[in-house]
Parts: C-alpha cells; sequence; structure tokens
C-alpha cells in the first residue's frame, strides 16, 4: 500500500521554530485548538511560573529544617498542600547537593521535567547532545556550563522519567546567612535545580 504524502507533517518547513508555527496553524485552521489558550499557557509556564515556584520551595528548605527533611523524603503531600501539583509535576524527588556530591538531571528518552515548580524546560536540556553527553561525561558538561567540581566531589546523575521527576536543592552560597526566604529564592537559579548551575552568592 503505498504511502500518502498528503499529511501537514509532509508541508512543514525543516526549521523547528517554523514547524512549530505552522504546526500551530495547521490545528488553528482546523479548530484543534485556541491560540488564545495556548498562548495562556505559555504565559503561565514561561512568566508567571518559570523556576520561581521550585526557587521558592528550595529557599524554605534552606530556612527551615524540618521542611527541608519533609521534602527529602516525601515532597508530594506538601506539594499538593502548596498547589504545587499537576501535570508534568505529578511523582517529584528532591535530591541535594553537598560537599560530597553533586547532582545533576537528565531525561535521556526525551524531555521529562517538573513544570510545576520549574517552568518550560531550556532548549538544551532537550538536544540530543546534553541527553547523551550528561551521562556519558557529567564533568565536562557541567564545565560548559561553567561548573568546575572539586576533585573530590563525585557528580550523581538522575534520569528523569514520566514517572519520576527530579529537583535538585543547590547548596545554599556562604554569606546568605539572615536572608529572607525572599532573598534567598532569588539566588536560586533554574540551571542551579536541575544542577547544570549553582545557587547565586549573594551580590553577585
Amino acid at each position: 500500500m503505498p504511502h500518502d504524502h498528503d499529511h501537514p507533517h509532509s508541508h512543514l518547513p525543516s526549521d523547528p521554530a517554523l514547524r512549530v508555527k505552522a504546526l500551530e496553524t495547521i490545528l488553528t485552521d482546523k479548530g484543534l485548538i485556541d491560540p488564545a489558550a495556548l498562548d495562556e499557557i505559555v504565559d503561565t509556564y514561561q512568566n508567571r511560573i518559570g523556576p520561581k515556584n521550585g526557587a521558592a520551595v528550595v529557599a524554605k528548605m534552606w530556612s527551615d529544617p524540618a521542611f527541608r527533611e519533609e521534602m527529602l523524603t516525601d515532597p508530594m503531600p506538601r506539594l499538593k498542600e502548596m498547589g504545587l501539583y499537576g501535570r508534568q509535576g505529578e511523582h517529584m524527588v528532591f535530591v541535594e547537593n553537598t560537599p560530597e556530591m553533586h547532582n545533576l538531571v537528565v531525561c535521556t528518552l526525551c524531555s521529562c521535567y517538573p513544570w510545576p515548580l520549574l517552568g518550560i524546560p531550556p532548549g538544551w536540556y532537550k538536544s540530543d547532545a546534553y541527553r547523551a553527553r550528561s551521562v556519558r561525561e557529567p564533568r565536562k558538561v557541567l564545565a560548559e556550563f561553567g561548573v568546575t567540581l572539586p576533585e573530590g566531589q563525585k557528580v550523581r546523575v538522575w534520569d528523569s522519567t514520566a514517572e519520576v521527576r527530579y529537583l535538585v536543592v543547590p547548596m545554599r552560597p556562604a554569606g546568605s546567612e539572615g536572608l529572607s526566604q525572599e532573598a534567598l529564592a532569588k539566588l536560586v537559579t533554574r540551571d542551579s535545580m536541575i544542577g547544570a548551575g549553582l545557587a547565586q552568592e549573594p551580590g553577585a
């Protein structure tokens, strides 16, 4: 049976950004999506959520030992209570960086990512190079992100899946003692919660 080449995907341009726009246009013309609703979803995850939710959780973990222990043991009950639960964030595991261990998160199969806590994944997280090399040579990948770890600090790579997603709790930077949770949250970057970066130092 001959292959039908008259599917919408056969008319899409090769450039990924143009392909997305063309596909959105096709689906809109067919009445399958509402552009306004799509814009609202993108704005929510890209701007209003972004990594802000995750940063607030990390800042509270730094400030509240009981909360920290709770999140490292079983975060889901408290995340549900805080409303940080839903699509792409159903099963979360928090892993903590220490002077002995640095954690790095990757999704080797696709781009599983905790949207309710970190927003939309960055382009590099979805790239074939990051997904493959993070497992094979994590220290080199980290160095390319500007993260040079001490010789004695090990690296553990966590593979996110549809069943479990991970969030890295970066080490609290020196000089942040006495800061409010709001001020601490500003030190927590998206990359630091993936493990591809470190928390910012106060005043940096």
